[in-house]
């Protein structure tokens, strides 16, 4: 399961509101208020590999995608 989409196992549970109160008070992530699970990528969600500097707020590989259009130029 990837971080965005724990509430996808709730689509079954709805049948079952008792049970589901159960799995969404002990599987729900917590609110984070400082770590790498804080900051996501703006473009696709990732936690990992991120660039926070200039504001950017993407990960490493949407920020491979969209620097050109940025204007950050590749050099050799």
């Amino acid at each position: 399961m990837t971080y965005s989409d724990w509430k996808k196992t709730m689509v079954q549970l709805k049948s079952k509101p008792g049970v589901l109160l159960k799995y969404n008070k002990h599987n729900a992530p917590k609110k984070r208020s400082c770590g790498i699970s804080n900051r996501k990528c703006r473009r696709c969600g990732r936690i990992r590999a991120h660039i926070n500097k200039y504001g950017l707020d993407l990960c490493r590989q949407c920020f491979r995608e969209t620097a050109q259009k940025l204007g950050f130029k590749k050099y050799n």
